[in-house]
């Protein structure tokens, strides 16, 4: 590491160096990856669409600009993660210091109701009845209207020639596509998924040049439109008739109806910053209820990577996920208040039950009254944009509307089918969501914008990334490099292999440990962090990304 860098980690963490024990040394991760600098700056897990964001500031836009360039274009370059039909969450910093949220998910079709769905186990992952309305194209729309600089029509111009041109497909995108293949592709109902998503058959290869026109002509109707054809045209009769034909329950009015929203972001103070996360029906709230807790932990004291310290926090992020898999919902229907899973005194308490030397099996403690792709973008002005869209599985439901290239997402699968949960499947309303963007700020000013894609674990890679910068010392690119941990939903903790050493250690303490054998289960992730009167960022090497900067 450079000296430029360990001024700026010494001025990052000059607020707390008195009193948090930092490690005598910073540690250090095997890359292939160095920390990118410049003045504008886009980051994202696929390099065609980082470059997509980089042309638009390059052509006068600013970061909320670059960030919707680049979502366009991931829908066509990673389709494996995204697509047309995703939903997606936003938090923008202005220039001015303001922080805004957009909550883009959609709700279930009004007609749906638990009895719909009595006698099944949990809820369908693959077909329309795992469908609820995408939100993504109307998020691409608000987010320009209110803060973009380009004409909305710009945003789509790379998207639209890789689609009708084709790309070569990027090594990671190309094995995880014949995932999809085996999952969608025997199915006799998901013909357009086939005849879409498996030219000739097969999954493309890493290299081989994949094309959709229809895709193309769908994007080039979103933006002559604004997305209106979408949700109040042409493509939305064709999305309805189509989830109709199979047997499911959206109308047109249902994607009518859509509306996404601004929301104020939820914050928790940890080691002199203040990090940000979007309110429920997202599960941002359980990287700020974990860091909570470790913040009382003096985590710093520990050496990175030991047992006691990835004891500590995946011991904190149980107690966090007991929350909120018992609790968090669509707004409207949660029993707790966010302001209740976010109280310091809770988080005193819960930090207090935590055991050096042994794990646990949390439970909630409050009571009521009662494939995913990332990105951020940065600019000159000091706008930050931290952006996650997502069809939640791969390509999500299987269902893709024939002619259009659009793939629906299958987040309704998010929904629980327990009588009386706040997050109980019904008639219009939004499921827990996994996606969540993150964005920190120092005395108020932004100072990073980050997000780890990847379901489940991604407030666990908030967790991580984070400590790894506040407690260890780590720059982007090494807090993304370091080897993760990863709690499963059964409270199974699944280690990457730079973990190996210290496995023997956590079990010896009650977890049940696996080593992984693949990098999927711990997701992607992208950062960028202000350095004096510009950026640095890192790109997760776990995925085919890159940091891309002028």
């Amino acid at each position: 590491m450079t000296r430029n860098w360990l001024g700026w980690v010494a001025t990052v963490n000059k607020d707390v160096s008195a009193t948090r024990n930092r490690p005598a040394s910073l540690p250090a991760y095997p890359s292939r990856r160095s920390d990118v600098h410049g003045q504008n700056v886009v980051a994202t897990s696929q390099p065609l669409a980082a470059q997509a964001g980089l042309a638009a500031l390059s052509e006068g836009g600013n970061a909320v600009d670059a960030a919707l360039a680049t979502a366009i274009t991931l829908t066509v370059v990673e389709p494996t993660m995204n697509g047309i039909g995703s939903d997606a969450f936003a938090i923008v910093a202005d220039a001015g210091g303001g922080i805004h949220g957009f909550n883009g998910s959609g709700r279930s079709p009004g007609a749906w109701s638990p009895e719909r769905f009595a006698g099944r186990e949990r809820m369908p992952f693959v077909g329309a009845d795992a469908v609820t309305v995408p939100g993504a194209v109307d998020t691409w729309a608000r987010l320009s209207e209110r803060f973009g600089q380009l004409p909305f029509e710009r945003l789509f111009d790379a998207a639209i020639g890789y689609a009708r041109e084709g790309y070569p497909v990027s090594p990671i995108v190309a094995a995880t596509w014949p995932l999809a293949a085996s999952l969608y592709g025997e199915r006799n109902e998901l013909g357009a998924f086939r005849e879409t998503f498996l030219p000739g058959g097969r999954a493309p290869g890493a290299g081989e040049r994949f094309r959709c026109a229809a895709m193309a002509d769908t994007l080039e109707e979103i933006a002559t439109t604004r997305g209106e054809s979408f949700y109040r045209g042409p493509l939305a009769t064709r999305i309805a008739g189509e989830i109709q034909r199979l047997g499911g329950a959206m109308t047109e009015d249902d994607l009518g109806a859509h509306q996404g929203e601004w929301a104020e972001p939820i914050q928790q103070p940890y080691a002199g910053c203040a990090v940000h996360e979007l309110p429920p029906n997202g599960q941002g709230i359980a990287a700020l209820i974990a860091l909570g807790i470790l913040g009382h932990l003096d985590l710093a004291s520990h050496a990175p990577d030991s047992p006691d310290s990835v004891h500590l926090q995946i011991e904190a992020m149980k107690l966090a996920f007991a929350e909120t898999q018992r609790h968090v919902a669509d707004a409207g229907s949660m029993r707790v208040r966010v302001d209740q899973l976010l109280d310091p005194e809770l988080h005193r308490r819960q930090a207090a039950d935590i055991r050096l030397d042994r794990a646990a099996s949390p439970e909630a403690r409050v009571q009521p009254d009662r494939g995913t792709v990332y990105l951020c973008a940065a600019d000159a002005s000091g706008m930050m944009v931290s952006f996650i869209q997502s069809n939640f599985f791969g390509f999500g439901s299987g269902v893709v509307v024939p002619g259009t290239g659009i793939s629906l997402q299958n987040r309704a699968s998010g929904f629980v089918l327990e009588p009386g949960h706040a997050n109980e499947v019904a008639g219009g309303k939004r499921p827990y969501h996994t996606i969540v963007p993150a964005l920190a700020t120092r005395g108020g000013e932004p100072w990073m914008a980050f997000g780890v894609m990847g379901g489940h674990h991604q407030p666990q890679g908030h967790v991580q990334v984070l400590t790894r910068m506040l407690d260890y010392g780590c720059g982007p690119q090494a807090a993304l490099d370091g080897p993760r941990w990863h709690v499963d939903e059964g409270f199974g903790v699944h280690l990457e292999e730079g973990l190996a050493p210290i496995a023997d250690a956590l079990a010896a303490r009650g977890h049940r440990v696996e080593i992984a054998s693949s990098a999927r289960l711990f997701g992607g992730g992208q950062i960028i962090a202000r350095q004096g009167d510009g950026y640095v960022a890192g790109s997760d090497p776990r995925k085919d990304g890159q940091a891309a900067a002028e």
